[in-house]
């Protein structure tokens, strides 16, 4: 073998992709399927998508790579798969999907449940986790199938996440990764395995024992490609598939932040922080650190959930000159946007926005503010100051976990697509007064999960050599403290003030609401 490569599939929202990565951290070969439509929604928030169309998606790139590099495809040591969290499929006991996949993006809300035992609702209510509680059951597919499709539920033999769905596909086993276990199921994500029955959190995910499966740490051989899979795929009957964990997780460990002084920052759908420690650490009360692909590790993190969808949203609503302008220079209207922040100071002449669009777990109140309009505004004002927002709201996590766990975070990788502006990368660097760091590739999860396919078979002795070789700084953007020192006066005196000033109102607007019973506006 002249050059040992892993074959790596990253299942992403948006497309498939299918790459042989070598241990220098190259993309040797890549094949990519954009999905049309990334989902389904039958229902106003709701988002849905076959669940074979995944696996049909993985066998298309998986066979159209090998077409492009048959020279290479003997040089393949083991297969990796890396996806989405947070993606349910029900099967039944052939492993027959009952209903299509339930995405993370998904906004259904689950009702009529049953009531949590008095006891259980009171040992909530007295460490103040009550309405959080309410909101995850809420929130969880689990409970919206169970609820309104009762002959689904009781035909459910697994209740798989996306990415044992895959797993199961490629080596006819319902086993899965840890740091694959992210979402809205029963499990403890600080003992690595799923929650005892007499957990008290057990009621927040009902699924019975029975419908789970089992479970194995990053680094761990899976299981091997059966007949079928190698049909379909073109993978070699018996290869080996390597555990290793979702796309955030190998995002992260393919920045090379599996040190304490290191902070991930995700610019995608949903933004991020994230770091790595060799302890477990809740980066909010009431919020699991989770499982990382490295073993005896977590990864606690801070999402936003609406992140660089309010990019798409400004685009949307309000950047359609951009837009014809940049289909006339035959460029992405994202970068055409991203030039004119230069025309916008820092701190956008007093306009702060905060990016809580959605509510989330521990903020169950919250929703998205701006203040300080004044008649110099514009719409690139506007912009500039959705991304301030954001990191002013990463930022906040980033400080709440150093604190939580004693830490002090002194450089950032950033990924995702914002990542791919340097503008954005500048201003991240000044709002945070860290430098920032880019990559050498975008393929940032499926490098991750590469490398630890490659200490699994003994390429690499541990992660840090795989990561000397396999990771490379190609930008850093360097800090500008003057900008720093204005950035970091308005996080602290109006960024944090906000929601705390605002959340009575929004409380208050709920209850006229629910007064008057109404339920929401129709858009024209």
């Amino acid at each position: 073998m002249n050059q040992p490569l892993i074959l790596t599939f990253d299942m992403g929202t948006q497309s498939a992709r299918a790459m042989l990565v070598d241990q220098n951290g190259n993309i040797v070969k890549k094949a990519q399927k954009r999905y049309e439509p990334p989902y389904i929604s039958r229902q106003p928030g709701w988002a849905e998508q076959r669940a074979e169309f995944y696996w049909e998606s993985l066998c298309e790139v998986s066979l159209r790579l090998k077409e492009e590099a048959k020279d290479l495809w003997n040089n393949i040591l083991a297969v990796t798969i890396t996806s989405i969290r947070d993606t349910c499929v029900c099967v039944d006991s052939d492993g027959k999907p009952l209903r299509d996949a339930i995405l993370w993006v998904d906004k259904r809300d689950a009702h009529g449940l049953p009531k949590i035992p008095a006891s259980t609702k009171a040992a909530f209510c007295a460490v103040g986790m009550y309405d959080s509680v309410k909101l995850q059951r809420r929130m969880s597919a689990c409970n919206w199938i169970r609820v309104n499709e009762p002959d689904i539920w009781k035909k459910t033999y697994k209740f798989l996440m996306l990415s044992t769905y895959l797993k199961y596909r490629m080596i006819g086993q319902y086993v899965d990764s840890c740091a694959d276990l992210i979402g809205h199921i029963p499990f403890d994500s600080k003992g690595r395995r799923w929650m005892k029955v007499n957990d008290m959190k057990r009621c927040i995910f009902e699924i019975e024992p029975e419908k789970l499966y089992s479970v194995v740490e990053p680094g761990e051989v899976m299981g091997r490609v059966t007949q079928k899979a190698s049909e379909e795929t073109g993978i070699p009957e018996g290869f080996e598939l390597i555990a290793t964990g979702s796309d955030k997780g190998c995002e992260t460990l393919g920045l090379s932040c599996f040190e304490k002084t290191k902070a991930a920052l995700s610019f995608g759908t949903t933004a991020t922080v994230q770091i790595t420690t060799d302890f477990y650490m809740e980066p909010l009360p009431f919020i699991p650190a989770y499982p990382a692909v490295l073993k005896n590790c977590y990864n606690p993190e801070v999402q936003i959930s609406r992140g660089y969808w309010l990019v798409s949203w400004f685009k949307r609503e309000f950047g359609m000159k951009e837009t014809q302008e940049a289909n006339a220079l035959g460029i992405s209207p994202e970068e055409l946007l991203n030039r004119r922040l230069k025309e916008i100071p820092a701190g956008c002449d007093g306009l702060v926005l905060q990016p809580y669009f959605t509510p989330g777990i521990t903020m169950p109140k919250a929703k998205g503010a701006v203040i300080g309009f004044s008649d110099v505004h514009t719409r690139i004002h506007i912009y500039r100051a959705i991304l301030e927002g954001i990191n002013f709201a990463l930022m906040d996590g980033l400080r709440t976990m150093e604190k939580r766990g004693g830490l002090k975070v002194k450089d950032l990788y950033v990924a995702g697509g914002g990542s791919q502006s340097d503008e954005i990368c500048q201003i991240t660097a000044n709002m945070f007064g860290l430098p920032v760091h880019r990559i050498q590739t975008h393929e940032v999860s499926g490098l991750g999960s590469s490398m630890i396919a490659f200490v699994s078979k003994g390429v690499f002795s541990n992660i840090q050599d795989a990561a000397e070789s396999m990771v490379h700084i190609s930008s850093t953007f360097v800090p500008d403290m003057v900008e720093h020192k204005l950035y970091k006066a308005i996080y602290n005196e109006i960024f944090q003030k906000i929601f705390p000033r605002l959340i009575p109102l929004y409380k208050k607007h709920e209850e006229i609401k629910e007064n008057l019973h109404v339920t929401s506006i129709p858009r024209l």
